[in-house]
């Protein structure tokens, strides 16, 4: 897709774009609810004003390609709607809400979410980007399924009706943004095309771009790598579905009779003619035949004879909205929250020109930094250059420095650059810049309020939200002005991937970091354990730090406190061996390091994969201890096979079980006669298809008389040769999502709850997020049921645990959500799992 970003291609695009004036908003829930197709074949195909806002950063999902999930696992997804946006052509825009994960309808979902607060959120998206129509991917009804795609239906239509309402919802409520009236509502209808009112083919070849609109939006879909998304790019025709819900303006009485998103909306320039007078009314009337030459001077093999053209419809743009005038047509103050359609037309058309003029003249810049990290102490270079690889001579006029989509001018004397030559603006010509704070999320720089987000809504997009610094440099080919802006970055050469472009990113001068952030351990027994502190520095010389541990009463260490000289771009670990006993209940362990009369308690992880730009979460450097009365689990032997998401190994380590990692690939030779119970992750018959393949090896060891413990799979449970008694889950499939839900042990005498630790209703109390998902509906009379739990206004499920004997061993299936219980110390749900390990030897007594 990269060829599509520059060179011909990229000025084609713009140039087949001018003059299109008409902007579209799609309204999700999710991340990966968009609709790439439309957005792809509206924006790409169409040159539309495109955009997807998404209620949430999907932070209530799974991960199929790493262990983060909450809100890391929201700052993936947030990179990658990002990176799918940068495929498809079309902006990116958030509200507030925090994805606490599912729930059975509107109603569940506005008791997390305020209803009016998100409403705000919306409603300010939509009188900043001002569309003229409106997307809801869902219905707004029970049929959704997901709580939160309800809500997000019901929003977008609540948007749509009262946009245009100053007294319903004043402009202070939404950034200071005024009314907009959205013209045209519509549905999705992809997935019940009988209710479809326009159809349209995303099949359509685009010879510039090489590829269909379909084959684009498969390629943007799949940048939701951490979703398993992946998916083929389809050829030929593939038709995409809409549903009319309602119109403000003369569309066909009957929206099947609809020809286009856009019938009865006038999207010429034309449909302002009466908003302007004089000099600017001529100028509106010039910019049709202005286009169209644009249009006839496109030469891909010679881009510069377009740059006259283009600059000729950017001299009649000043002259329709003159930049100067503080009050005009275009915006009643001069202020971007007073933007007409005009105005905002205007400054859409600007952006696309400016773009077109930076492919036209042949212009790159560079702006280069020596290493990725600098601490916010640090002043750091930049080296700038300047490549006009034209035909055409290029006046650098002005430079400016991008931090946060706020820009600030530089001293530069204007200079030209020849043809086939640069200019290069190193450390000498003065251009030292500094991190006021960390580079880290902003959604994620306060506390959450219950499940929103705190932070200001201004009615930018994504990209522009960035804190990642960049230059820009005003120019001018021909007597024509244009912009070009670029990221600071470090560039280096990597052996395997070629070359690699890093964002620069703000760091503390001294990052502490311990290496877990909960923990168990067994209550009122003796503890010897290593505590990690992870030490890292800014800088270019080493730095002398001195670290120490605050213990919780109980706990002793080896040593108050350590000295260490941290060489620069380099981790060290300082590890302290820490004793005592700890009464049950939560316990907490901190680290503080003082270096140069500072003191420092925070430190970061990055987030780095290669299809999104890397990011840094920062954390209290704080251990949190689960001290929790459990039995059965010292000298436990367990193997265990990652699912997805999985982070629940390393919790039944610290518990004294003794886990050792199981490759699916190499079960077939495996000897597992020493293990007391075989668990399996979540999804893990899903992501690994070499367990399916082997999965006779593990029902073969509960037959000898093993403990399998199996956790929730999706419908691929219901797979003959799966599990060794058979199974139905619901589609949808049943769950229970209130995680204070009542839990209704059926049978006390279950031998899973008596040994070793005796199970009650109060071990089901401080669960997160879910009680369980993708509950069998009915299961093989040879299962026994032990629990039942239903949310508010349901029948009971009794799905959650089954336990059956298979052969001389047990086979547990349990839907439980361990996976999100045991990484966050959640002590029931300890003392249970190890209950499960242990669920053969109970059964023998």
């Amino acid at each position: 897709m990269q060829a599509q970003e520059r060179g011909a291609a990229a000025l084609g695009a713009a140039i087949q774009g001018l003059g299109v004036n008409t902007r579209v908003l799609v309204i999700g829930a999710h991340p990966d609810d968009e609709d790439t197709q439309v957005i792809a074949w509206l924006s790409r195909g169409r040159h539309v004003e495109t955009a997807y806002l998404s209620l949430t950063r999907g932070d209530g999902g799974q991960n199929a390609i790493g262990n983060e999930l909450g809100e890391a696992l929201g700052v993936i997804r947030t990179g990658e709607l990002l990176a799918a946006r940068r495929v498809d052509g079309g902006r990116q825009f958030f509200t507030r809400a925090y994805d606490y994960g599912f729930s059975k309808n509107a109603e569940e979902a506005f008791t997390q979410w305020p209803h009016d607060s998100l409403l705000r959120d919306v409603m300010t998206v939509v009188r900043s980007f001002r569309p003229h129509v409106i997307i809801s991917v869902f219905s707004g009804t029970p049929r959704d399924g997901h709580g939160q795609h309800q809500a997000a239906g019901i929003l977008a239509r609540e948007a749509y009706d009262w946009a245009a309402d100053t007294v319903r919802v004043p402009r202070s409520a939404t950034a200071g943004f005024g009314a907009w009236t959205v013209q045209k509502f519509y549905r999705g209808a992809s997935f019940r095309r009988e209710n479809a009112t326009l159809a349209f083919n995303v099949g359509e070849y685009d010879p510039l771009l090489g590829r269909s609109y379909a084959e684009i939006a498969a390629i943007s879909r799949s940048q939701h790598r951490s979703q398993a998304f992946g998916t083929l790019q389809p050829l030929g025709v593939r038709m995409d579905y809409l549903q009319r819900e309602a119109s403000r303006v003369a569309a066909p009485e009957d929206p099947k009779a609809e020809r286009s998103l856009f019938d009865g909306i006038d999207t010429t320039w034309a449909r302002f003619r009466g908003a302007l007078q004089g000099p600017a009314l001529a100028a509106l009337d010039s910019l049709p035949a202005a286009m169209r030459a644009a249009r006839a001077s496109y030469d891909p093999f010679a881009p510069a004879g377009v740059v006259a053209p283009l600059g000729r419809i950017w001299r009649l743009l000043e002259a329709i909205c003159p930049p100067s005038a503080s009050e005009s047509p275009c915006s009643r103050s001069g202020r971007a929250e007073d933007l007409t359609d005009l105005g905002a037309a205007v400054v859409h058309e600007h952006e696309r020109l400016s773009h077109a003029l930076g492919l036209a003249s042949g212009v790159t810049v560079e702006a280069t930094v020596e290493r990725e990290r600098w601490g916010t102490d640090e002043v750091f270079p930049v080296k700038r250059t300047i490549y006009n690889r034209g035909t055409r001579p290029v006046e650098v006029t002005r430079a400016l420095t991008i931090a946060g989509g706020i820009p600030r001018p530089l001293e530069m004397r204007p200079v030209v650059i020849a043809p086939d030559s640069s200019l290069a603006l190193d450390v000498a010509d003065g251009l030292g810049l500094g991190f006021e704070s960390v580079s880290a999320p902003r959604w994620l720089a306060r506390p959450r309020a219950g499940a929103m987000f705190q932070y200001a809504i201004t009615g930018r997009d994504e990209a522009a939200y960035s804190g990642d610094p960049s230059v820009a440099f005003v120019m001018r080919v021909d007597g024509v002005g244009f912009l070009v802006q670029t990221p600071i970055v470090h560039r280096y050469a990597d052996q395997v991937r070629g070359e690699v472009k890093r964002p620069v990113a703000g760091v503390p001068a001294v990052s502490v970091l311990l290496e877990q952030e909960t923990v168990y351990a067994p209550a009122r027994a003796p503890i010897e354990r290593d505590v990690r502190v992870q030490l890292s520095a800014a800088g270019t010389t080493p730095r002398v730090v001195a670290v120490s541990l605050r213990l919780p009463p109980g706990l002793t260490t080896d040593s108050v406190s350590r000295s260490v000289s941290i060489p620069p771009g380099t981790v060290v670990t300082v590890t302290f061996r820490t004793r005592g006993q700890l009464p049950a209940g939560r316990h907490v362990v901190e680290a503080v390091a003082t270096s140069a009369g500072r003191t420092f308690a925070q430190g970061y992880t990055t987030i780095d994969y290669e299809h999104i730009a890397p990011q840094r979460l920062y954390r209290p450097s704080r251990l949190t201890i689960e001290a929790v009365d459990v039995a059965g689990a010292t000298g436990a032997r367990v193997g265990y096979i990652q699912g997805v998401g999985d982070n629940s190994a390393a919790a039944l380590e610290q518990l004294g079980i003794v886990v050792t990692r199981l490759e699916p690939e190499a079960l077939a030779q495996a000897d597992l006669r020493g293990y007391h119970a075989i668990v399996v992750g979540p999804r893990a018959y899903e992501s690994h298809p070499a367990l399916v393949a082997n999965n006779a090896r593990l029902l073969d060891y509960a037959r000898d008389g093993g403990t399998l413990v199996v956790q929730y799979g999706q419908y691929e449970m219901m797979r003959p040769g799966i599990m060794p008694y058979p199974v139905t889950i619901n589609r949808p499939h049943d769950r229970v999502t209130v995680e204070n839900a009542p839990v209704t042990i059926l049978d006390s005498t279950a031998a899973v709850l008596q040994s070793p630790n005796r199970i009650t209703a109060r071990d089901f109390d401080g669960w997160i997020q879910d009680r369980s998902l993708y509950m069998p509906r009915t299961f093989d009379p040879a299962w026994r049921p032990v629990l039942a739990m239903n949310d508010p206004g349901e029948q009971p499920v009794r799905g959650a645990l089954l336990v059956a004997p298979v052969g001389k061993g047990t086979y547990v299936y349990t839907t439980l959500a361990f996976f999100r219980q045991l990484p966050n110390g959640v002590p029931g749900a300890a003392r249970l799992f190890v209950n499960l390990l242990r669920a053969r030897a109970s059964s023998a007594q």
